[in-house]
């Protein structure tokens, strides 16, 4: 006679997110109490390791998990989100915007991608070319 299993709901994980905010969200690091970002969910949301990580920021390995709220990892995650939240208002979708800021080679850019200018200190040079984009569409 066959045994009978009982399905036993699983925790949910928590996801990236359709929405900028779910995105946001999703990306608050619940592990503390102040307004940090997780450095974790951040490289699970694209797909990369926390060594990768680690060194787009400029910091060390050890930094990213054991000094999550430093003021460089933060301020490099902030940056990032800018540009993801500038892909965001032009695609209108988290998974495109997260797509193209990993894998886009910008040609004004000497076909770097959103992310290696992050890293490269870039930000404010992929916002102006974003908000280009976005008035060309508009305009």
């Amino acid at each position: 006679m066959p045994v009978a299993t009982l399905a036993v709901p699983r925790a949910t994980e928590p996801t990236v997110g359709a929405t900028y905010e779910e995105f946001l969200e999703y990306l608050r690091d619940p592990d503390t109490p102040g307004p940090l970002l997780s450095p974790k969910r951040f490289s699970a949301a694209l797909h990369i390791d926390l060594q990768t990580l680690a060194e787009q920021a400029h910091v060390h390995r050890n930094t990213i998990s054991r000094a999550p709220g430093s003021a460089s990892v933060q301020q490099f995650l902030r940056a990032s989100l800018k540009v993801i939240k500038a892909g965001i208002d032009i695609s209108g979708e988290v998974s495109r915007a997260l797509f193209w800021y990993r894998n886009d080679p910008l040609a004004a850019f000497g076909y770097k991608t959103a992310e290696q200018l992050v890293g490269e200190g870039r930000t404010e040079d992929v916002l102006r070319y974003t908000a280009s984009l976005e008035a060309g569409a508009a305009g």
